[in-house]
């Protein structure tokens, strides 16, 4: 049952050795047969397979036998998958997991959610009956304990000495990020992101960084400098005759402070701009817990003075619709958890669909975030979303790389992107 042969046009064949220690556990004899089979074709030499939980844990417990990966059933009697997820803990498993289930799509993510509270890595879910391309992916995914340990030590924790050596050197580096209609495919707004261009270790990503403001004062400072340079950039495309709406993200923390909002008006007046081209987005999770009239009166103010306001990421956090009854958003943009294929998983469909009908019954603009690929694209046309954004419709960009995008994008639109338009 585990010898790394197996019968192809009645020959023996060998496949190279993979390196992976692998574990499947089902209480199905046939399913670890045909698992087992599956992957010594895939050229997995080292697979043992256990029918209960118990014997799987002791060969987590024996050095010689311990496993990398884990391809884990759900459903078995004495002791299901969910209880034995929970044991892999006490039994200080590191490896990775693939679930293996014939539950449905909603019981496999609730369980993926539960695998990675317990800090367990997971290369993610296989419906029965197995689909071997697939399950070959998802081993694709696996990187070996070395891979890993280089992985962690690239993750440096920065002081915040450094951070603020970083803006004050000029370091931080506005990306923009397109937002388009999905309607005609015109170029509506872009969302500023900012980068890290660290002088050694290379381009850092926002959350290595913001947490290390918010928590040593340092939010208002690098939000100035954002805003500031946002600014200058959305000033620079406007006297190029390109209008566009500019998204600058905000902390909570930014909020809490009256002089948030003069400063915010002091800026764009400065720079020439109208206030009605400037999107303040606010993650709505930041929201959640916090004395809120300090923040209500600089949101209303602002909106009062026609800033527009987003509610970003909405349905992440815990009182969306206290959120939307309480503050003057006039932007929703639907957090990309629930748009990236919406149209293949039912769950994230009716989260969608719910989120776009509720920001259309009040009037809202919708923004979809995290569009991947067509098919994310075409339910956006068929559902009537306003605005796209996403990796399909362009990477975040530096100021510099926005003109040639633009060219690219057009010539997408008249090949075809939206019918009607060539």
């Amino acid at each position: 049952l585990f010898s790394p042969l197996y019968l192809s046009k009645n020959k023996y064949v060998m496949h190279s050795a993979s390196p992976i220690k692998i574990l499947i556990l089902d209480d199905d004899t046939f399913m670890l047969k045909l698992l087992t089979r599956m992957l010594a074709k895939q050229g997995h030499t080292s697979v043992i397979a256990c029918d209960n939980g118990a014997d799987a844990l002791k060969k987590i417990d024996n050095a010689d036998t311990r496993p990398d990966l884990i391809l884990l059933d759900l459903n078995m009697p004495d002791m299901d998958g969910i209880e034995f997820v929970r044991y892999l803990v006490d039994h200080q498993f590191h490896g990775n997991l693939i679930l293996v289930s014939g539950e449905d799509e909603r019981m496999l993510k609730t369980a993926e959610k539960l695998v990675h509270a317990h800090k367990i890595e997971m290369l993610g879910y296989l419906h029965k009956p197995v689909n071997p391309e697939y399950l070959s992916e998802l081993i694709k995914k696996w990187k070996s304990p070395s891979q890993e340990d280089q992985l962690q030590s690239s993750k440096k924790i920065y002081r915040v000495d450094e951070l603020q050596s970083a803006i004050a050197h000029h370091e931080l580096v506005n990306y923009y990020q397109p937002k388009v209609s999905v309607a005609t495919g015109e170029v509506i707004g872009v969302e500023t992101l900012v980068r890290w261009h660290h002088p050694t270790d290379g381009l850092i990503s926002p959350d290595r960084f913001i947490s290390i403001a918010e928590e040593n004062n340092l939010i208002n400072e690098l939000t100035t400098y954002v805003l500031t340079d946002a600014l200058a950039q959305a000033k620079m495309w406007y006297e190029s005759g390109l209008t566009l709406r500019v998204a600058i993200n905000v902390s909570m923390d930014n909020l809490a402070s009256l002089d948030f909002q003069d400063l915010v008006v002091n800026l764009v007046t400065q720079a020439g701009l109208s206030p009605q081209n400037i999107v303040l987005e606010v993650t709505e999770s930041q929201l959640m817990g916090a004395d809120t009239r300090i923040p209500l009166e600089i949101l209303t103010r602002l909106r009062l003075k026609r800033f527009h306001l987003s509610i970003d990421d909405f349905g992440t956090g815990h009182s969306s619709m206290a959120q939307l009854r309480d503050i003057p958003f006039d932007e929703l943009k639907i957090d990309q958890g629930f748009v990236h294929r919406a149209w293949t998983d039912t769950t994230l469909r009716a989260i969608y669909d719910a989120s776009l009908s509720m920001a259309k019954q009040l009037g809202m603009m919708t923004v979809a975030e995290g569009v991947e690929d067509q098919n994310d694209w075409e339910l956006l046309r068929q559902t009537g979303c306003d605005l796209a954004q996403g990796n399909f419709v362009s990477k975040p960009l530096q100021a510099k790389e926005f003109s040639h995008w633009m060219q690219a994008w057009q010539d997408r639109i008249h090949n075809g992107l939206i019918p009607g338009s060539t």
